[in-house]
């Protein structure tokens, strides 16, 4: 069963169009990732999904048309920061669960000693490390459950505990029958984590499989690093600018 399904997106600020009818799927039990170079509209992609950018087309999560009906469906990770930041840990996770109507307090304790905070849950989140606001963005996207997880470059400013915790709990999800769509530009962690893999480039889908489908659609016998280069057009050259700055 699909958990999402996004059909002929299309995106556009002002003239500029950012995505240009793009279409993928994500099914349950599944980590799909979404990987492209900077400025190749994966951001953009996520933000209509969960509800902060106009978009053309057709988005759904479980059946249902994204919208209002749908934020409890999802939890998100953005790849910048969307915190209370006058506001402490506990005091955020209290509001998300309020807006959540979950009155789970012992999965919300349970996630705060998984990630190793307790001794920052009472000072502001501005004062904070950029790690430690990391795991409170992760925290806060988990606390409700929701079926399908959306993970913009989730591991940035973990530590190795934290992040190993992170791709446990990804994996359990869609044990239990969740999704994840995952989005990193740490080719090692998408080659080890996805199910599948949707490559964009200037606001295109230009490939999509497992990872041995796509080696086989670029001709490379390597890792995911390689085939990604190949497939964006970025491989030819590496050597060649490495060989000059040495």
């Amino acid at each position: 069963m699909s958990v999402l399904t996004v059909e002929d997106l299309v995106v556009r600020y002002g003239d500029t169009v950012a995505v240009d009818h793009v279409s993928f799927r994500v099914d349950e039990g599944e980590i799909f990732g979404l990987l492209g170079p900077n400025g190749a509209g994966k951001s953009s992609t996520i933000k209509t999904i969960v509800g902060l950018v106009d978009f053309e087309g057709k988005i759904e999560v479980l059946g249902k048309p994204v919208g209002i009906e749908t934020k409890n469906l999802i939890g998100y990770v953005p790849e910048e920061f969307m915190l209370l930041e006058s506001l402490t840990p506990l005091e955020f996770f209290e509001f998300v669960a309020s807006v959540r109507r979950i009155g789970n307090v012992e999965k919300v304790e349970a996630l705060i000693r998984a990630f190793g905070i307790e001794r920052f849950v009472n000072k502001p989140i501005a004062t904070l490390s950029m790690g430690t606001k990391q795991k409170v963005s992760v925290i806060s996207a988990l606390i409700h459950d929701p079926p399908l997880l959306i993970l913009d470059e989730p591991l940035n400013g973990l530590d190795a505990r934290s992040s190993r915790i992170l791709k446990e709990l990804m994996q359990r999800h869609v044990e239990k029958g969740g999704a994840v769509l995952f989005s990193t530009h740490i080719m090692e962690i998408a080659e080890s984590l996805c199910d599948r893999i949707a490559v964009i480039n200037r606001g295109r889908i230009i490939a999509e499989g497992t990872i041995e489908e796509l080696r086989e659609l670029a001709s490379v016998e390597g890792s995911l690093e390689d085939i990604f280069l190949k497939l964006t057009g970025q491989y030819e050259g590496i050597k060649e600018i490495v060989d000059a700055i040495s």
